[in-house]
């Protein structure tokens, strides 16, 4: 999905991109490249001005285009997928960084000359001084200053830092061309001796003027990484190696499959640097340094991961995936080292997260009205019975949750009367409504969260009558017994067997990895009632009594040496025909309908600290603080991405578009980073992985990271849905 969510800024970002089909194919930049990195303009560049595509942030009154930052950001996306040279960028981040200037006349001339089509760019380095009025100093390489006809540069006067308008053409200043990595644009040392300045742009706060300028970089690295994934998908599907497509090499699916990944992370920590602007600083800043740590600097590799898909194809000259890779590696370049970003975001995450809230505003205040009126006659309420799991306060029975599941507020988006039909905007506001109420603990049905839906499109009512309320109240406990021995993620391979008698079925067979099995009172139970039909055909989906008589379960102890999961044997045992769900042969679809039940909610994603170990001990007296900052930074870097992802889905589809990848997106992106997340937390608490015991929950919490790594689903086999599924990869 692109940086825009909007209709409006789909089509800004298709009309950027019909214009570059037009006016600048890639065949034709190719053959001005000499010209570029000289500094000159291409040769459409007033037919982009007089599109008013650079402009689009710029108000009306300036002769922009009165847009948002967020429409601008679109633009850079779309440029960078075309490859337009990156004067248009540095342009466009000129323009935004002006705009945070007060309104003064001087700041109303550079935004009117910025407008008008003045190209621009940004000198923000520590090279500079302003002393009485007078410039002076030298920048770092900095992209399109060759091409400008304006500078931005911030400067130090005293321990201020200011924004000097400098004209590149002033006998004081030189531009010293240098060779750059990017072949698409120029690279340059801006170099100052005595400049007077007569004009400077106030108000500008650095920080804000960084993170301005990162966002829309992020855009751009989003526009290069969504090339890369439409090239390598279209070669996958066509390029042919021992007699069919390379793209049902399974090896190479699931790199398609993380290329993707990365790209929609990129895309989403981009979008959410742009959305944060109009937040905190603290908030700018952390969304800021995550779209640096997810879109910029990995764009390289990510480009160069694509290119090794191409094989030796890609490493030529004349394939055009080198210029990608080029200008991904200038724009990592341009940002300064990760590794300085990654420790000042984390010592900026000890203390405050991400702020992932949707801001719905005064929206439906009479259904808010309601949420609030039963949740805060809940707070009045107390539970005094204990789930058989443990002492969960989540999983807790009694008067509290009983008025909560009686108001339909545990699942809200289910029909009535088990939810209350809610809307996505209606699911964000009761999200909301519980979180002002922190002492009040939302209730979770566990696993029979994804077995219910199924119970209430294919149960009678009086199997739902019997079933559902005492579950939504907590007294009735589910397991899902899918998985066996020989059919783990291949679910259509099982060999249970489900056969007809008399009044019913008689089942046979043995499943294995049962979540709470040992205490639950109900079993949603696949089986295969047609051995003749195709394996996906015959199966049923059946409800069973976990007293039923032929039901024997067999702890499964794991490394941490507790026994969470369960075999269970099926030795005739007997399922009534009112506990079968649908047709004898309707268990797959009904399947695949109860493993894809997801509330329209990002508290999943969100809500959820996966780094605690790290946060305590970043905040802990006598460690090296900078190498656990840079760790605990990387992981908020990639976990905010997430936390973004899951935001913008949901902001699609209050926009009432239709669901996207990101569920599945978001599956292994959360095994990624739980993996990465245990391997610094033992590299950087290693004396304490030699204790297991209450003392040091670092051990415990690293055993048991298999059951969230292969639950549900491995990272593989969510690789595979991606690639043919989302791709449209063949298959084998």
């Amino acid at each position: 999905m692109p940086v825009g969510v909007t209709d409006e800024q789909r089509e800004l970002a298709e009309a950027v991109a019909a214009f570059a089909s037009r006016h600048a194919p890639l065949d034709k930049t190719r053959a001005s490249l000499d010209a570029l990195a000289a500094g000159e303009l291409p040769q459409w560049w007033d037919e982009f001005v007089a599109n008013g595509f650079h402009a689009v942030h710029l108000a009306d009154d300036v002769g922009g285009q009165g847009g948002t930052l967020a429409d601008t950001a679109c633009v850079v996306e779309a440029a960078a997928t075309a490859l337009l040279p990156g004067v248009v960028t540095a342009t466009v981040v000129a323009g935004a960084v002006a705009t945070l200037a007060d309104d003064t006349p001087a700041a109303r001339r550079v935004l009117g000359r910025l407008a008008a089509g003045t190209p621009a760019a940004v000198v923000h380095t520590d090279g500079f001084e302003l002393t009485d009025g007078v410039l002076s100093g030298a920048s770092t390489p900095t992209l399109s200053v060759c091409a400008a006809g304006l500078l931005l540069v911030a400067a130090h006067d005293g321990d201020a830092v200011v924004w000097c308008v400098v004209d590149p053409a002033d006998p004081a200043v030189t531009v010293d061309p240098r060779r750059g990595t990017d072949l698409t644009t120029d690279v340059g040392v801006v170099r100052v001796a005595g400049l007077t300045v007569t004009e400077l742009l106030t108000g500008i706060g650095e920080a804000r003027a960084r993170c301005v300028s990162t966002a829309l970089h992020a855009s751009a690295a989003s526009g290069l990484l969504r090339w890369c994934v439409d090239a390598v998908t279209e070669h996958l599907r066509t390029r042919e190696q021992f007699g069919k497509p390379i793209g049902t090499f399974q090896a190479l699916q699931h790199q398609a499959a993380m290329l993707l990944v990365n790209s929609e992370l990129a895309t989403s920590a981009a979008w959410d640097a742009v959305r944060a602007l109009d937040e905190s600083p603290t908030q700018q800043r952390i969304a800021a340094a995550g779209a640096a740590l997810v879109a910029v600097a990995p764009a390289a590799e990510l480009v160069l991961d694509a290119l090794t898909m191409f094989g030796a194809i890609g490493f030529t000259w004349e394939h055009d995936l080198h210029l990608y890779w080029r200008r991904a590696i200038s724009l990592g370049a341009s940002l300064g080292p990760a590794n300085r970003i990654a420790t000042e975001l984390g010592d900026l995450t000890r203390g405050e997260s991400r702020d992932a809230a949707m801001k719905l505003g005064d929206v439906e205040p009479e259904f808010r009205a309601r949420v609030a009126a039963v949740l805060d006659e809940a707070l009045t309420l107390e539970n005094d019975g204990v789930a058989k799991q443990g002492d969960y306060a989540n999983l807790a029975t009694g008067p509290q949750r009983t008025l909560i599941a009686e108001a339909g507020l545990i699942q809200p988006h289910w029909p009535a009367p088990w939810g209350v039909d809610a809307t996505p905007v209606q699911q964000l506001i009761i999200d909301e409504e519980f979180e002002k109420r922190p002492s009040l603990v939302r209730p979770s049905l566990n696993i029979a969260e994804w077995v219910l839906p199924t119970l209430l499109s294919g149960a009678s009512q009086d199997v739902q009558a019997r079933l559902v309320p005492s579950t939504m109240r907590g007294e009735t406990l589910w397991c899902q017994l899918f998985s066996e021995p020989g059919a783990g993620s291949d679910l259509a391979s099982l060999t249970t067997r489900a056969s007809r008698v008399d009044g019913g079925w008689r089942v046979n067979g043995h499943k294995i990895w049962t979540s709470s099995a040992q205490w639950a009172d109900f079993g949603a139970l696949l089986a295969r009632t047609d051995p003749d039909a195709p394996k996906h055909r015959g199966i049923g989906y059946f409800v069973v009594d976990m007293r039923s008589e032929g039901v024997e379960l067999e702890p499964i102890r794991t490394a941490t040496g507790d026994a969470h999961f369960n075999e269970v044997f099926l030795r005739d045992v007997f399922v009534p025909d009112e506990m079968l769900l649908g047709g004898p042969t309707d268990g797959w679809s009904l399947a695949i309908a109860t493993m894809a039940q997801e509330r329209v909610a990002i508290s999943g994603y969100v809500n959820f600290d996966r780094s605690p170990d790290l946060r305590r001990l970043a905040n802990s007296e006598g460690v090296e603080h900078d190498p656990v900052c840079r760790a605990l930074g990387e992981l908020d870097a990639y976990g905010n991405a997430i936390k973004a992802l899951a935001v913008r889905e949901v902001t699609r589809l209050i926009d009432g578009q239709a669901a996207g990848p990101a569920s599945s997106i978001a599956k292994v992106a959360m095994n990624v980073m739980l993996r990465r997340a245990a391997t610094a937390t033992l590299a950087l608490t290693a004396p304490m992985a030699l204790v297991d015991d209450d003392s040091s929950e670092v051990v415990e919490h690293y055993l048991h990271l298999p059951a969230e790594l292969i639950g549900g689903g491995t990272k593989e086999i969510q690789l595979n849905i991606i690639a043919q599924m989302i791709l449209g990869l063949p298959r084998k």
